[in-house]
């Protein structure tokens, strides 16, 4: 998976631009740019697709609906009948057609453009592994500072947001757990072991709950970016390797990963979102953008009814008091401008360039109501060359590390993040996925402190404690005399940083 493009893998948010009761009915009704592509639902050859059924959330609608499903060839997988929605398979090319029509039915789509049984080419990580000389002399260093763990010297994040002297006053409560919505979380690694709720954990892929032992861990080694989410937001301090921003709270694991092609499609998240809220979880972490379009355009009913139905969810989930965090992207796109070029969808399939207004083709989950969206920022605070921006979409920034233009005086003198990787291995990642998990141990150290507080408290506590960081007055990172992006806004609130950067000590304070 290329960790420069996607939030799973790194992460993409946006404005708020949707009232927090919001339905699908007060969206925009048209969007800039309807994709191109030929709508899955009529490939000549049938293929056994996957859809999200959107009705009231009532039995008898649902039950009317279902009979409908029946009728045109569809199947039911699943349904969530308390937030209305319903996952179908249909080999029918006029299934999303037919039952649009049918009474109850306020939106339906297809989840994906190519057949459920397609395996499609895992793109390669770009993990950096820590390596054994990399190892001892960050090791050496640690050694010379009291109460750090032994790979803590690396860990230039967990200082710049002042997690290190956080944990020695309160380093979060056992009652509150992060949920990480991700490849899946290796629950045996010995930093993250002692922190680990499998009773909150599973494995959503396909819109269906699993919760087998072992069913939320990632099918291989190369899908480890779940692993390094969960090592940076609760590590825990025992001596092992790293240390989590959040290193008392617990974290779980929701596996919502495609096995044939690595994808998070849209009734994998549904159901994830459902999960975590039903067993107790405070905070989602989500570091990814739901497959297989970057941007969901209002005005083709399948992205329509994707939005619809992932909003649902998570708003479900915040109902039941679970705030969700997510990353910002890593296109380095201006969510607050007029026009994006988007040629990386749909994902699944064959991309198909178009330009969209991102005020009216959304981001799923970024820019839903009461998403936190995190931009990332380097060990100089910095907006990260890569991270994607926008004024009144940033929420916060936090640490997500820059390779290229900001390196740390570390050991490894490795500007990306230090984390945990299955097998029991570390490793450097960065992106928008590494900020948003700093951010969601930030909430998890506020949510204990303020065991009380809704998810929409908790987000204003977690602005109000950020630092506010002004736009830079130049940045031209490269040195080529052009600007690489344009900060619009004060020190207070702006594009690159939202109301600041997160901070784990004030936050506990």
């Amino acid at each position: 998976m290329s960790h420069l493009r996607s939030r799973r893998r790194l992460a993409l948010a946006v404005p708020v631009v949707l009232s927090l009761t919001a339905s699908l009915g007060f969206l925009p009704a048209a969007a800039s740019a309807a994709p191109q592509a030929e709508s899955a639902t009529r490939a000549a050859d049938a293929p056994n697709l996957a859809y999200v059924v959107n009705t009231k959330a009532d039995r008898h609608t649902i039950a009317s609906v279902k009979k409908a499903i029946a009728k045109a060839d569809g199947s039911v997988v699943t349904a969530y009948e308390r937030i209305g929605v319903i996952v179908v398979h249909s080999s029918n090319p006029d299934f999303a057609e037919t039952i649009r029509k049918a009474r109850g039915v306020q939106s339906a789509g297809a989840t994906r453009t190519t057949p459920l049984t397609a395996a499609g080419t895992k793109e390669e990580g770009a993990v950096e592994y820590l390596t054994g000389a990399q190892a001892k002399r960050t090791e050496a260093a640690s050694a010379k500072t009291p109460e750090s763990e032994p790979l803590e010297a690396d860990q230039w994040d967990l200082r710049a947001i002042g997690a290190d002297k956080a944990a020695r006053i309160n380093p979060g409560s056992r009652k509150v757990t992060v949920a990480v919505i991700d490849t899946g979380v290796d629950d045996t690694h010995p930093d993250i072991a002692p922190n680990f709720s499998a009773s909150q954990s599973a494995n959503c892929a396909g819109g269906k709950p699993d919760t087998s032992e072992g069913a939320w861990r990632p099918y291989t080694a190369e899908d480890y970016h779940g692993t390094h989410v969960a090592g940076e937001i609760a590590a825990a301090r025992n001596g092992v390797g790293v240390a989590g921003v959040a290193p008392g709270v617990k974290v779980s694991s929701i596996n919502v990963t495609d096995r044939a092609n690595g994808l998070f499609y849209p009734e994998s998240v549904v159901c994830a979102f459902v999960f975590a809220a039903d067993h107790g979880v405070e905070i989602t972490n989500n570091s990814y953008y739901v497959d297989p379009w970057l941007y969901n355009c209002m005005d083709d009913p399948d992205q329509r009814a994707i939005v619809d139905a992932v909003n649902r969810a998570q708003l479900y989930a915040q109902k039941k008091g679970t705030l969700n965090v997510a990353a910002a992207g890593n296109s380095n796109h201006d969510l607050d401008s007029d026009a994006i070029v988007d040629d990386s969808s749909p994902d699944d399939s064959t991309p198909v360039e178009r330009t969209i207004d991102p005020h009216e083709c959304f981001d799923v989950p970024n820019q839903l109501p009461g998403v936190v969206t995190v931009s990332s920022t380097g060990v100089d605070n910095v907006k990260s060359y890569f991270s994607t921006y926008g004024k009144g979409v940033v929420d916060v920034a936090a640490p997500g590390g820059d390779g290229r233009y900001q390196i740390p005086d570390t050991p490894s003198k490795n500007g990306r993040i230090l984390s945990t990787l299955p097998g029991g291995t570390w490793g450097f990642l960065q992106g928008t996925s590494m900020a948003s998990p700093h951010a969601s141990g930030v909430a998890a150290l506020l949510k204990s402190k303020h065991p009380w507080a809704s998810p929409a408290q908790l987000q204003a506590l977690l602005k109000a404690q950020a630092d506010a960081t002004a736009c830079p007055t130049s940045y031209d990172q490269d040195g080529d005399g052009t600007q690489d992006a344009v900060c619009k806004g004060g020190k207070r609130l702006n594009g690159f940083y939202g109301h600041g950067i997160v901070n784990a000590l004030r936050a506990v304070k």
